[in-house]
């Protein structure tokens, strides 16, 4: 797995999990306050685009996960 898939998943799996815990319509619901975590990882999602930036993407280079452009293309 690519550090670009990992991100994906990672992002994803917060803005899910914040939903579903930060709105009152949800079962799961704990508080509202939740919310401000799907923000902060939108928040962060936009910046990347623009940057190229991404805190979590460098973290799991440091921890030896592959960037897409350095995993080989062959399946």
């Amino acid at each position: 797995m690519t550090t670009d898939r990992a991100v994906r998943i990672m992002a994803g799996s917060f803005i899910l999990i914040s939903l579903a815990l930060g709105v009152e319509a949800s079962p799961l619901f704990v508080s509202g306050h939740f919310l401000w975590l799907t923000t902060f990882v939108g928040a962060n999602l936009l910046q990347s685009g623009f940057t190229r930036f991404c805190p979590a993407e460098s973290l799991m280079v440091k921890l030896g996960m592959k960037r897409l452009d350095e995993a080989s293309c062959g399946r």
